[in-house]
């Protein structure tokens, strides 16, 4: 079971806005529109920015890229990227001292929902999981999915239960444990291991 760490969207038209958590940040992603990364730091002193990766395709940020900056979705063209400790570091057309790439931090970066890449059988989108129900074999209902967390060895939901209040439940999105994702019907069918729900 796969996901895409990220390319993260919400469905919509027009300019309304979906706000989710995932990876214990709260992103705001324009209608039509998934994040791909957010800036999270000035590198250097020409411009450069770090991008922390929210997409599985690091080459969205090739030089000739056009990329859309924070909600507003400022146009921004790639000029120059490179990998750098698991992120990228790339220069944007216009930004050419460390001022104007300070300017930037904290801004989500976007692409358009139709440049989504397509993904192999049984690999869905972060944002394709996030607020489906999560639901026994036998049709209990656990929870919800309020987050999907990047483990290294596979990703774990986030489950908030029913419960008042809520409890917080990681059930890994292993195939020994999730039988089906029907993201038409909005569920997700696991059979847990002996514990994970206590």
């Amino acid at each position: 079971m796969n996901n895409s760490p990220s390319e993260n969207r919400k469905p919509g038209g027009g300019r309304r806005f979906e706000t989710y958590m995932h990876r214990n940040r709260r992103v705001r992603v324009p209608a039509g529109y998934m994040a791909v990364g957010r800036v999270i730091a000035a590198h250097h002193l020409h411009g450069d920015v770090k991008i922390e990766l929210h997409t599985d395709f690091p080459d969205r940020f090739a030089p000739g890229a056009l990329l859309y900056l924070g909600t507003d979705l400022v146009e921004a063209h790639v000029e120059q990227a490179r990998p750098h400790q698991n992120q990228m570091l790339v220069r944007f057309a216009g930004v050419t001292d460390r001022t104007q790439a300070e300017e930037l931090r904290g801004l989500w970066v976007f692409i358009p929902d139709d440049e989504a890449k397509s993904l192999e059988a049984d690999t869905y989108f972060i944002h394709d999981i996030i607020g489906l129900s999560v639901q026994s074999a036998d049709g209990k209902l656990i929870g919800v999915v309020q987050d999907v967390l990047a483990t290294g060895a596979n990703d774990v939901y986030v489950i908030a239960t029913p419960d008042e209040p809520p409890r917080e439940v990681l059930i890994p999105a292993i195939a020994d444990v999730v039988q089906r994702v029907d993201l038409e019907q909005g569920i997700i069918i696991v059979t847990p291991l002996p514990g994970l729900l206590d």
